[in-house]
């Protein structure tokens, strides 16, 4: 049974090709993109000049879907009102990721660890994206008394 899924989809100004490219270097996995030209239907509507444009990317890796487009038609302004999301499942990854993604960026908050248990950090990458990181980790007590249980 397919579940309900929450996709991000971006839209930028011209390198959607470049950022999907960075983000699939970064995170690796399949990425199929898509030109405005590719479309017959939509080419037809576009600017000579948007032509080569992305009208659509998707990037899958593993669970992780992203998908995006460039905008084709004027700009787009990155706003500060949708962040990305992504739940590491280890240290090293937590740490791999959030340097390659925030490299060019702005690191808002370095990774750290939190009150909550987990290690967490935020950054906006280099093409105006904002994300959120965090890795979940065992909390110690809960770690000892799985130990105290695997050993009886």
């Amino acid at each position: 049974m397919k579940t309900l899924q929450l996709i991000p989809y971006l839209t930028f100004n011209g390198n959607c090709r470049e950022a999907m490219t960075f983000y699939r270097d970064c995170l690796g996995g399949d990425l199929q993109i898509q030109s405005f030209a590719d479309t017959p239907a939509v080419a037809d509507q576009m600017p000579a000049e948007a032509q080569q444009g992305v009208m659509h990317a998707i990037l899958k890796s593993g669970d992780l879907v992203l998908m995006a487009s460039d905008s084709g038609m004027g700009q787009v302004t990155n706003g500060n009102s949708v962040s990305l999301s992504l739940d590491c499942p280890s240290a090293e990854e937590i740490a791999t990721l959030f340097a390659k993604l925030s490299e060019g960026g702005t690191v808002t908050m370095a990774l750290a660890d939190t009150f909550w248990g987990a290690t967490f950090g935020m950054f906006t990458d280099r093409y105006g994206m904002s994300w959120m990181l965090n890795y979940d980790k065992e909390p110690a007590t809960q770690s000892a008394e799985n130990q105290a249980v695997a050993a009886h």
